[in-house]
């Protein structure tokens, strides 16, 4: 292993070093509960965030967190639900670890501050959610789960800010792995981006890394992501070797708010709760179109919802459908959605007396980097949880409001075996191989972040097809020839472009070898779920600079 050359994006050598025991990359639910939880047992955590400490992906979640809470219900029956809406590709013993490993970590979450909301009796207030039979959606602020979780954590973790066993480094972009010669996790290095603790691109050594980076939406022109998700994590455990699953799996969320048909970037979300509380979807005639598509209508798998609207859309020649929820009434809209309610507001829509105009968009990722129950990936000493990993828990497509549970569960498990590895001396030390040679990424022109963007939501998004996909392979193939005149400058820009790059790359090639519909995976040319040949997953690799799909 010492022989092979380290792929590295194009970036000035380290002007300082700093070293710690764990970092923990990323400032959402998955990140702040892993660092908390493994400072508390005394070792050494260093936080790195992209923007500010709480503005992670995690703010803007507004469901709720599932879990079974509820009289009468049971794991058994979240777990059912989660298979289900998996389409056939979950992982059941990670399913069944988290349904049943979930209620106790949002108690642990309310022990930390989070206030969920309750009703008059000091009950926990639960809703239903596409996929649920039954109502297990915990809540806060009404539709403002997200950032009650976050201002918890964020709390928590300002509240040992003291701690020189904690050091925290905002707006920073995380680069690539450090290893050592025995190919095992050694640290990182990152680029601070002039407002942090340190200026200019630095090292981390550290015994393990914990990528929490959230997702890759960003891909898309349209997406219910902030505009930090550029995939980073994905890339960075590409180009160290590890292995990735099921990026195909794209779930694009039914509802989001429709602002014209050159709307571009982070578009808001009209959460799935609004229509777990009776809003009804409609078409431009009124008509309830996903009635008879499936038992639970509106409240079908995300899947089934975004599929169904997509196909109305073609049906009827519109660019986006309804969301009716003039039925709640003022009291309903301004207690429980009021922040939905004030984006709406400041688009100029009025819920109260109007229809809402939504239309799919990219929303979560199903599939990251591959990890076992307890987060590791198949580099040693690198972990990942949330968004960014592919733990096994969603399968094809997303149960809603699983995807804080997961964040908080595996982070949990993450820090207990980062913890137990060190008693036990399994922490790999923090010294980083020298001697290899380094394989430098050129880097892509900021501005191929929107011809990425581009060709992505045309080839590979909601619909799919062998012709659209090769269209996408072809365009960004073309963007992947830097001109050999030219040298992209190293920042920002254009490490998140070059990112987006390999992600996207990787997500088409999946997509295009996977030659069935299932989940969220929906291809035109091949309409059919096909358990005979494709009720598996497949996992890429970047081997030698070449993707590698299997």
């Amino acid at each position: 292993m010492t022989s092979a050359s380290v792929r590295r994006l194009a970036a000035p050598a380290p002007g300082w070093t700093t070293t710690t025991d764990v970092v923990v990359v990323g400032s959402g639910v998955a990140g702040l509960t892993t660092a908390l939880r493994v400072r508390a047992a005394g070792l050494r955590v260093l936080v790195v965030t992209k923007a500010m400490l709480d503005e992670g992906s995690t703010r803007w979640a507004q469901g709720g967190i599932a879990a079974a809470l509820g009289e009468g219900d049971t794991p058994e029956q979240h777990l059912e639900d989660t298979l289900v809406a998996g389409a056939g590709l979950c992982d059941e013993d990670a399913v069944r670890m988290l349904v049943t490993e979930g209620p106790g970590a949002v108690r642990r979450l309310i022990e930390t501050g989070a206030a969920f909301d309750r009703d008059a009796e000091g009950e926990i207030l639960l809703t239903r959610e596409g996929g649920h039979h039954r109502r297990r959606i915990a809540h806060a602020g009404g539709d403002a789960t997200g950032a009650e979780i976050s201002r918890a954590l964020v709390s928590a973790v300002r509240d040992v800010r003291d701690d020189e066993g904690v050091e925290l480094i905002e707006h920073a972009l995380v680069l690539d792995l450090l290893t050592d010669a025995e190919g095992r996790t050694a640290g990182l290095t990152l680029h601070v981006m002039g407002e942090g603790q340190r200026d200019g691109v630095g090292a981390v050594h550290a015994r393990a890394v914990v990528l929490a980076t959230g997702g890759l939406g960003q891909v898309f022109s349209a997406t219910t992501n902030p505009a930090v998700s550029t995939g980073d994590g994905v890339a960075l455990a590409l180009r160290a070797g590890a292995e990735v699953a099921d990026l195909e799996f794209v779930q694009f969320h039914p509802t989001v708010l429709w602002l014209g048909p050159d709307a571009e970037g982070q578009q808001p979300l009209i959460s799935e709760a609004v229509r777990g509380e009776g809003a009804h979807l409609v078409d431009a005639e009124g008509v309830r179109f996903m009635v008879g598509q499936h038992e639970l209508a509106e409240l079908a798998p995300r899947d089934i919802v975004a599929k169904g609207i997509t196909r109305r859309m073609h049906e009827t020649g519109a660019e986006h459908m309804y969301l009716d929820g003039r039925h709640f009434g003022a009291e309903m809209w301004e207690e429980r959605f009021p922040t939905i309610l004030a984006s709406c507001r400041s688009h100029g829509i009025d819920p109260l007396t109007e229809l809402i105009p939504v239309a799919p968009a990219a929303h979560y990722a199903s599939g990251g980097v591959r990890t076992d129950l307890r987060g590791h990936t198949s580099v040693s000493g690198l972990y990942a949880c949330g968004e960014v990993a592919c733990t096994g828990v969603h399968g094809a497509n997303r149960l809603a409001s699983n995807s804080l549970l997961e964040g908080l569960v595996f982070a949990e498990r993450i820090a207990d075996d980062i913890i137990e590895r060190d008693r036990l001396g399994k922490l790999a030390p923090r010294h980083e191989d020298t001697t290899r040679p380094i394989e430098v990424v050129p880097l892509l022109a900021a501005e191929s972040r929107a011809e990425i963007q581009r060709v992505m939501t045309s080839g590979v998004g909601v619909l799919r097809s062998a012709d659209s996909m090769a269209a996408a392979v072809e365009g960004l193939a073309a963007l992947s020839e830097p001109d050999p005149e030219k040298h992209e400058y190293p920042q920002v820009e254009t490490w998140e472009s070059t990112n987006l790059h390999l992600v996207a790359s990787a997500l088409t090639a999946a997509a295009l070898l996977r030659e069935e519909t299932r989940g969220c995976h929906w291809r035109e040319d091949a309409p059919d779920r096909d358990d005979e040949n494709w009720r598996r997953h497949l996992t890429t690799t970047l081997v030698e600079g070449r993707l590698q799909v299997e």
